[in-house]
């Protein structure tokens, strides 16, 4: 540009000068003249040419690309939440992940579910990555007026109470929240956890074939996981009281204990090589590498925990015999639905618990321990069967 803007001047002056000179040069001139004229016309056609390449013809509108907005089930939507006849549920996880194929996942199906149900305007969900930010997760659904919130978690219950006092309007689900006082728009979702172990330990124990079985667990500062290690071990004590049990629980804390796939794994391989023909993995992304590790090998059973993992975790199928179940899913709905007609109840609201079906392993398990399981389901709804777990105990 700076030496087209040189050339201009010099023809200018050049026309100019010869102007200048007057009498018989003027063909001189006229001529020179017409030639400056021509360069300067060329110059300028040069010009237009660099200013064209330096800014482009504007794009099309609909060629703009928009600003781009967070995926819907990550926090905030469009819908007004805080309008009475608008419906929207909000779920926070603890620093698990909202995928983990076991625990939060099924909080956050039970969330999608009652929000399709109810027909909820909005359903979104927020996972926590450091513990510090639980409250600040919270009042990102609260301050929009969500209706319903899930926190999923034990580790949540407290930022939960804090979030129902601030926000008395708000109905809360804490799953796995046990309610020690009765707050009327927070309910804990919590689960007989040792029930479902207990019958797990009554399948590991059946199926077993080498005297030793194996848990590999979550953080026992989780109430819930040490619930269901618990009714566990004395499930299969209850059917062969020499047994050998291997249980470890991960001996980080809550930011890693669920989420390290490589420790679940390494420990169930350990544990088997230790004799363990069953393992049970019960801890989030850690108990499914547990889950993972035992399907490679021949042999060995393994149990999933929380859901029916067969669904969620397929590359354990060649060892998934069972899962031990608490039914977070239609608990969450089952919630949702009150708190939307009206009736949420506060306190606490108990969910099913269960084993999942054995799926393609059907015919590998016998008529008799089919028939064992069944009675002790049984027991354990009736009362006349004990897990001989106590909490805090």
């Amino acid at each position: 540009m700076k030496r087209i803007a040189l050339l201009l001047t010099g023809l200018l002056l050049l026309a100019l000068l010869v102007t200048a000179c007057g009498g018989g040069a003027e063909p001189a001139v006229e001529e020179a003249a017409n030639e400056a004229g021509q360069a300067v016309e060329g110059a300028a056609t040069e010009v237009s040419e660099a200013v064209e390449e330096v800014a482009p013809t504007e794009a099309p509108a609909e060629e703009v690309a928009p600003t781009e907005e967070a995926p819907a089930e990550e926090a905030g939507g469009e819908a007004d939440c805080a309008a009475e006849d608008v419906l929207c549920i909000g779920l926070v996880t603890d620093v698990g992940e909202v995928d983990d194929k076991s625990f939060n996942q099924s909080a956050w199906e039970g969330a999608q579910q009652a929000a399709e149900a109810l027909g909820a305007a909005e359903v979104n969900f927020i996972e926590t990555k450091d513990a510090k930010d639980y409250g600040a997760n919270i009042a990102l659904f609260a301050d929009q007026g969500y209706d319903v919130i899930v926190t999923v978690g034990f580790a949540m219950g407290e930022a939960t109470v804090e979030a129902a006092g601030t926000y008395p309007d708000i109905d809360f689900i804490g799953v796995d929240q046990f309610q020690g006082d009765t707050i009327a728009n927070l309910t804990g979702l919590v689960f007989n956890e040792d029930q479902a172990g207990y019958l797990a330990g009554v399948l590991a124990a059946s199926m077993n074939e080498s005297g030793t079985i194996a848990s590999v667990l979550g953080t026992n500062l989780v109430p819930p996981v040490v619930a269901f290690n618990e009714g566990y071990k004395n499930g299969a004590l209850s059917v062969n009281p020499d047994i050998t049990i291997i249980d470890t629980y991960h001996p980080g804390g809550l930011d890693v204990a669920f989420t390290d796939p490589e420790w679940g794994a390494s420990t169930a391989q350990q544990a088997i090589g230790n004799g363990a023909d069953v393992v049970f993995g019960a801890g989030g992304k850690t108990g499914n590498g547990a889950l993972i590790e035992t399907a490679g090998q021949e042999g060995v059973w393994c149990i999933g925990v929380d859901t029916d993992q067969w669904e969620t975790v397929p590359e354990a199928h060649a060892c998934l015999i069972s899962s031990a179940m608490k039914l977070i899913t239609p608990g969450v709905v089952d919630l949702a639905t009150l708190s939307a007609n009206g009736e949420f109840p506060g306190g606490n609201f108990f969910g099913a618990v269960g084993l999942a079906p054995f799926h393609e392993h059907e015919d590998a398990v016998p008529q008799e321990v089919k028939d064992l399981l069944s009675a002790t389901e049984a027991g354990l709804q009736d009362g006349s069967i004990t897990t001989g777990y106590t909490p805090g105990g």
